[in-house]
């Protein structure tokens, strides 16, 4: 997976070096920025294929130059977090980051997250000649252009989780998934079984699939001690 760039925000200098120089040997383009306004800079120059972003530096935290992503761009982001605090994690999952890793961390782990990532939000080179298209309560989905729109044409902005997620459900309706099967399809094996990402990501989506038509609120349920429904009808188009 060569040829994608990363834009890698980070205080720490020897930090930013060090894994800059190691994620440039496996063979991404990458840019750094310390700071909400090198961000900014590096935004002007370039458009970055994912971000990783610290939650601690200096001036505008990392929770506040993700939401500030959030409204350009559906950039997978994934957060680095020194503090052992679940609520951060939480925040910055809610805000629309994708991933986050806790410090210290192995570069290689990193790298995996970063290659599964990028693998959920490319679209298949060899996509099929026909398109598979899934309709669900008035939503059209893409699954090879990973794509959500309304009735009427208007898209739904989803992260590369959301929709990792919805894909999930709209290939598996009326059935009970459970968090781990969720975790397991969307994040790998290696997913941590107390990581609470698919309970953030399930929210998020309700929230967006509601907002783009309130007509939708019931369609993903929770099932007390069995996980997550899916209760729409979803037809092959």
């Amino acid at each position: 997976m060569t040829g994608k760039s990363i834009l890698f925000v980070e205080d720490d200098r020897d930090i930013r070096t060090l894994l800059a120089d190691f994620l440039v040997r496996e063979g991404f383009a990458v840019e750094v920025a310390e700071d909400g306004v090198g961000v900014d800079r590096a935004l002007a120059r370039m458009k970055p294929d994912l971000v990783i972003l610290d939650l601690m530096l200096p001036g505008e935290d990392g929770l506040s130059i993700c939401r500030r992503l959030r409204t350009r761009s559906a950039v997978p982001v994934i957060m680095l977090t020194a503090r052992n605090d679940d609520i951060d994690r939480i925040v910055g999952l809610e805000l629309g980051a994708d991933d986050y890793v806790g410090k210290p961390f192995n570069p290689r782990e990193l790298l995996a997250r970063i290659r599964a990532i990028l693998r959920r939000a490319e679209r298949p080179a060899s996509a099929a000649p026909v398109r598979r298209l899934r309709s669900f309560a008035g939503f059209v989905v893409d699954l090879d252009a990973r794509s959500v729109d309304t009735k009427d044409g208007t898209r739904v902005p989803l992260t590369s989780s959301e929709f990792d997620l919805l894909a999930c459900f709209v290939e598996r309706p009326r059935r009970v998934l459970t968090r781990d099967q969720l975790l397991d399809w969307t994040r790998g094996r290696n997913a941590d079984p107390f990581d609470r990402t698919i309970d953030v990501t399930v929210s998020r989506l309700r929230k967006k699939l509601e907002g783009a038509d309130p007509t939708a609120a019931a369609i993903v349920t929770t099932v007390r001690n069995g996980g997550y429904l899916f209760s729409a009808e979803v037809v092959d188009l």
